[in-house]
């Protein structure tokens, strides 16, 4: 998905250029010699342009990459607490529910002499 939209700035960068380049010829108030000698210059550049771009993108999809990666390892370490957590919990419920089986009831403890006194 990532890759997707990077190819559609990519790609929306070099066509507005080339746009932006034809406009500029069309409104351009220099004789031809001046214009081509523009044009070229323009044209050398725009290699440099388009490896500048595609660095600033991937330094920028790094770093996407990164926050990423932080906020999963965020998540994964709070899941795992609420994890041992929740066993911790379920461990003392369960030995109060077999300490409270285990234990006799107070009717069955209770002498016949016991109850009468009650």
């Amino acid at each position: 998905m990532a890759n997707q939209r990077s190819g559609f700035f990519l790609g929306g960068v070099l066509v507005g250029t080339a746009i932006g380049a034809v406009v500029g010829v069309l409104l351009a108030p220099r004789s031809g010699r001046e214009t081509r000698s523009m044009l070229k210059k323009s044209a050398d550049a725009l290699p440099e342009l388009v490896e500048d771009l595609a660095d600033s993108l991937q330094i920028h999809t790094d770093r996407l990459s990164e926050a990423a990666r932080v906020s999963w390892d965020d998540t994964l370490e709070r899941l795992r607490e609420a994890i041992q957590d929740g066993l911790e919990v379920s461990q003392q419920q369960r030995q109060a529910l077999q300490t409270a089986l285990d234990q006799p009831d107070v009717d069955e403890t209770l002498d016949d002499e016991e109850v009468v006194k009650l």
